[in-house]
């Protein structure tokens, strides 16, 4: 599946998000003794957009992502000093996702699928020998139209998504979001294998 085109399809997402205050970052080699505002401006808000992308993808809404980015951002800013290096993005990413499922267990437990429960499935139904080629996921995902993309990201189960999305739209390495999502990277390219699957019959089904 193309990077790419996932991007582009999904790229009106972007235009949604409600202003928000950044401020310059610092350069990661003045990051040895700075305060907690400064860390916080170095470590977090160059990925802020970032977060709030994976907060809509996973609540589905705007207002619902914007409660969730502010928690993530109280929680990162108390834990700036545990920052102890790597990829940023992943820390920051890692700490919205699991701010939005707590969001979600208290406000909509009911759409909360367990990854136990999913996967139980899935092995039940997946064939291991199964894989897309990438020509034929392009091109269809070339011809289809953005809301029906959309709708059809936002219709994959939350675990399949998020892989998606931090993969096929936001960019991210494996290694990235299996730190991201804390599982090892053979789940992550596991279900993403699924969730791209999963979009394409989806799709096709259209």
């Amino acid at each position: 599946m193309s990077v790419i085109s996932l991007q582009t399809k999904t790229r009106p997402i972007e235009a949604e998000r409600p202003t928000m205050r950044l401020v310059a970052s610092d350069p990661p080699e003045l990051m040895s003794g700075l305060d907690d505002n400064a860390r916080f401006r170095s470590i977090v808000m160059p990925h802020i957009d970032e977060a709030y992308r994976l907060a809509q993808w996973l609540t589905g809404n705007r207002t619902d992502a914007e409660d969730v980015v502010q928690d993530a951002s109280i929680r990162a800013f108390r834990a700036i000093r545990n920052f102890a290096g790597g990829s940023a993005r992943s820390w920051v990413l890692s700490i919205v996702r699991n701010t939005a499922y707590s969001w979600l267990r208290k406000n909509r437990p009911a759409e909360v699928v367990t990854v136990e429960d999913l996967e139980a499935v899935e092995l039940q139904q997946a064939n291991p020998g199964d894989r897309s080629s990438g020509t034929p996921e392009a091109a269809l995902i070339a011809k289809t139209d953005a809301e029906q993309l959309r709708a059809a990201i936002a219709a994959l189960p939350s675990p399949f998504r998020e892989t998606l999305v931090l993969r096929d739209i936001e960019g991210l390495d494996y290694r990235e979001i299996a730190q991201a999502t804390e599982v090892p990277i053979g789940t992550v390219m596991s279900r993403l294998a699924r969730a791209r699957h999963r979009l394409i019959a989806t799709i096709g089904k259209g």
